[in-house]
């Protein structure tokens, strides 16, 4: 008896045509930044083309001018870190996880948080207090996994305390270069919902590994406010993933790529799971990939201080973007 293989092209065309929806869907909703960010810098292009390219960002390091020691380096509150580790750290895996709030501090910022309004999903129409979230949800009437503070974090002192630390400056310019310097500061929630869609998981960053090319050159440092666990959506950062890169990755216009196929490139055993108290700071080359998951049961309350070597974004508040 001769049995035919089943014939399964229409389900693989069809599987096909549901991955090109979900790209298409994934740059539109990304093009009214872009366009802003090349109108208001021309510079933008070239960067967003080439440094996602291996050869690109070589040639862009080149360019690193060397780093002068900072005389104020030893008025940090990160009394135990030390900015050689970092730095080696960073070079070879592209995290370094020895950073921590005083207490204090990350405790001044969760107050502030918890008193004054975020706006849900980077959109200023959707303004909400984080303990009302599930009210603002029904209010609304649609899933809301984030709520960033944009400019009004810059009123809390504590927050501007970390953002000027001179240890975090250090670090950045012995990476990066002498020209590295501030170039965004946030403060956000990630809140559990079950209803959130793959649009809202892809703008809030969540769900799936990306890399992030805001400048050609960049360290972010992370600091939790609340604990976090495996069940408030803790940070995940590929190690080793800013030395190398697949070609595939480079050749495309998307930064996020599936868990399956990042870690079919760098391995099972290269992500880390970054948990802990309150007031845990980490710092990584965003280069590498890189994810927050999403919360399952407790909102994770979020602190990002980030450097680059380029001219800032004037653009609303620190590369916010624009949502039409």
């Amino acid at each position: 008896m001769n049995l035919a293989a089943p014939d399964n092209s229409g389900a693989a065309s069809l599987e096909a045509i549901a991955r090109n929806g979900s790209l298409l869907r994934r740059i539109a909703v990304r093009i009214p930044t872009y366009m802003t960010d090349l109108r208001e810098n021309p510079a933008w292009l070239p960067m967003f083309m080439l440094a996602r390219t291996m050869p690109g960002r070589r040639m862009h390091w080149l360019g690193a001018r060397r780093a002068r020691p900072l005389e104020n380096a030893e008025e940090t509150m990160f009394a135990s870190a030390d900015r050689g580790r970092a730095v080696q750290a960073l070079r070879s895996e592209g995290l370094f996880s020895g950073l921590m709030l005083p207490r204090a501090i990350h405790e001044e910022i969760a107050a502030f948080a918890n008193r004054t309004p975020c706006f849900g999903n980077f959109d200023r129409r959707l303004e909400f207090m984080p303990q009302e979230h599930a009210e603002a949800e029904r209010r609304f009437g649609r899933s809301l996994l984030s709520g960033h503070y944009f400019e009004r974090i810059l009123d809390c002192p504590a927050a501007l305390a970390i953002q000027k630390d001179p240890l975090l400056l250090d670090i950045a310019q012995h990476y990066l270069g002498g020209q590295a310097k501030l170039i965004t500061t946030r403060v956000w929630w990630s809140f559990p919902t079950g209803k959130a869609s793959d649009a809202d998981k892809n703008l809030a960053s969540l769900g799936k590994y990306h890399f992030d090319l805001d400048d050609w050159r960049m360290l972010k440092f992370f600091f939790y406010l609340v604990p976090v666990d495996a069940g408030t959506g803790p940070h995940v950062y590929v190690r080793g993933s800013h030395r190398r890169r697949a070609l595939k990755h480079q050749l495309t216009l998307l930064v996020g790529h599936s868990a399956e196929e990042v870690l079919g490139v760098y391995g099972p055993q290269s992500p880390v799971t970054l948990t802990g108290e309150a007031g845990l700071g980490f710092v990584e080359d965003p280069f590498g990939f890189h994810m927050g998951t999403v919360p399952a049961h407790t909102p994770r309350l979020m602190m990002e201080v980030g450097f680059g070597v380029s001219k800032p974004s004037r653009r609303r508040f620190h590369g916010e973007p624009v949502i039409r």
